[in-house]
């Protein structure tokens, strides 16, 4: 016997009875409706779900932009850095040659005419004692200058040989020019 019909004896006949159509129709609007409305609510919870993402997305992108603003405030800072470092040892650079030279100032007057300190020192030892504490106290200057103190009116304006530090006179004394 099928399913939608069902086969009734009556005496020497038979006959089919259709199954009652409006059970068999609200079951089936049943079934859509159901099927609609979970759709429906998957779709809802589909587009809220998809709001939830862009608003993550959104305060990332927002993020993201402050982190690149600041990361472009600290590139600048580093070139600016960079270049102050490299004019820095511009100036130190030239600051090194200049005791350098003055080195080697000191060492041809140490060593004019094979002179030997330890037996001037022995033969002439006041005369001597007097030229060390003054070439001290005139290194002790040298370093004062190096290190960052000012410069004083008669250092400035030191022209002659007699007038300037012997030991530093580039640093001591920018106003001297030695002639050779």
């Amino acid at each position: 016997m099928s399913h939608w019909t069902q086969n009734v004896k009556v005496v020497g006949k038979t006959t089919a009875n259709p199954i009652n159509t409006y059970i068999m129709f609200g079951q089936i609007k049943m079934v859509i409706t159901v099927v609609l409305i979970a759709g429906l609510a998957g779709a809802g919870m589909y587009v809220m779900k998809l709001r939830s993402d862009n608003a993550i997305l959104k305060a990332n992108q927002q993020k993201l932009e402050i982190a690149i603003t600041e990361q472009t405030k600290v590139l600048k800072q580093q070139k600016k850095d960079f270049t102050a470092i490299l004019e820095s040892n511009k100036k130190l650079n030239v600051l090194i040659n200049t005791f350098k030279k003055d080195l080697q100032d000191l060492d041809k007057r140490f060593t004019k005419k094979n002179r030997d300190i330890g037996k001037l020192a022995i033969d002439r030892t006041k005369v001597i004692e007097r030229i060390i504490n003054k070439g001290g106290v005139n290194a002790a200057r040298c370093i004062e200058l190096a290190s960052g103190a000012e410069h004083t009116e008669a250092e400035l304006k030191a022209t002659k040989k007699s007038e300037i530090n012997p030991e530093c006179p580039s640093l001591a004394n920018p106003s001297y020019t030695h002639y050779e």
